[in-house]
């Protein structure tokens, strides 16, 4: 071994305190727990860290805490489908800056041979962030038995299992209302396919959001069964997007408005619509749900719900490490605001002659 080497291996903390003029306590702080010290004072320690040469050992800090230094984001779906989800990347950038501040790394946790439980059981971090779950579902239990503490966002509230939402059954009713309130009684509705974890929960997000478009519908006397409503369901993608606006198009009676719980499936439908000739919002009006960067691009821009994914990401995962340094009092369920965004793509429905 040369003499830089074994230089290198001698060197600890107690040098690095030393040198830096910080203790011993605050240089272990600034590897293991930077939120735990001012921004200067990680700063000055790992310089000093690095100019001696010194890398802590991930394996002997992690075994020293009983840690493995990473929280996991369950994925609803697979790597294929969440990535093409811009709403999910938001919250994958709100829980990756609070895992930054924290001196951790984010895991992205797939489902494992098509199945949430099996990756749950494989999964080597110190908490999880679920997306979309209820606490009645399968998953949950597998969770408690690895005794993970957890929060779910766009979950279903409950006494034990934290989580962090917009209220969406009124998020829905609002944006269903403002397309009744332009005229439109021909309406396709477009879920989204259900999540490998949601097979099992009559209470899902999703059933929120139809929830609040029923309402809606109600002081207009319509309902699901009226002829005029139709629903439909999809991956969230945009090509499912453009398959649902082939498949309305190809049907007898074309809706005056397509009204999707997803802006990338709302975009999807505008682009194909665009290239088959029609006319957004005179032809037919589209409207979305999250307000993706995407939306105020699109040509015509996209009337949508408005929700902060990446603050919702930031929520939970600062509610997380705090149920992991056992500084968490209570179980705690927060509501993010939201808001409507009206743009050009909702229009009155076209006089027909």
């Amino acid at each position: 071994m040369d003499e830089k080497n074994e230089q290198k291996k001698r060197i600890t903390i107690n040098d690095i305190a030393r040198l830096s003029g910080y203790s011993k306590t605050a240089v272990s702080f600034a590897f293991n727990d930077p939120s735990r010290i001012s921004v200067k004072a990680c700063q000055t320690i790992r310089k000093v860290a690095e100019d001696l040469g010194y890398y802590p050992d991930p394996l002997a800090r992690n075994f020293s805490l009983q840690r493995h230094g990473s929280i996991g984001f369950l994925l609803p779906q697979d790597i294929h489908y969440s990535f093409q989800n811009p709403y999910i990347m938001q919250v994958v950038e709100g829980i990756g800056s609070v895992c930054q501040q924290n001196g951790n790394t984010l895991t992205l946790i797939p489902p494992l041979n098509e199945s949430v439980v099996d990756a749950v059981r494989s999964a080597a971090v110190d908490g999880l962030i679920t997306q979309g779950m209820g606490v009645e579902m399968e998953i949950v239990e597998s969770i408690r038995k690895r005794k993970f503490p957890f929060v779910t966002i766009d979950g279903i509230p409950s006494a034990d299992m934290p989580s962090v939402n917009i209220d969406d059954r009124q998020a829905a009713f609002d944006i269903m209302d403002l397309v009744l309130a332009a005229g439109h009684r021909s309406i396709a509705i477009v879920g989204l396919s259900k999540v490998s974890y949601e097979k099992h929960t009559t209470d899902s997000i999703q059933n929120k959001r139809l929830e609040g478009y029923l309402a809606a519908m109600g002081p207009y006397g319509l309902d699901f069964s009226c002829p005029g409503i139709d629903t439909h369901t999809c991956e969230c993608t945009i090509e499912e997007g453009r398959q649902i606006a082939r498949l309305l198009i190809g049907s007898r009676n074309l809706p005056t408005c397509v009204v999707t719980m997803s802006d990338i499936v709302a975009i999807g439908c505008i682009l194909e619509f665009a290239d088959r000739g029609l006319r957004i919002p005179r032809d037919i009006s589209v409207v979305g749900f999250d307000n993706i960067q995407e939306a105020s691009y699109i040509i015509p821009a996209l009337t949508t719900v408005d929700q902060p994914a990446s603050e919702k990401g930031r929520q939970a995962a600062e509610m997380l490490f705090s149920m992991i340094k056992g500084t968490y009092s209570a179980e705690k369920h927060l509501c993010i605001p939201y808001h409507l965004v009206q743009r050009e793509s909702l229009g009155a429905p076209k006089e027909t002659p």
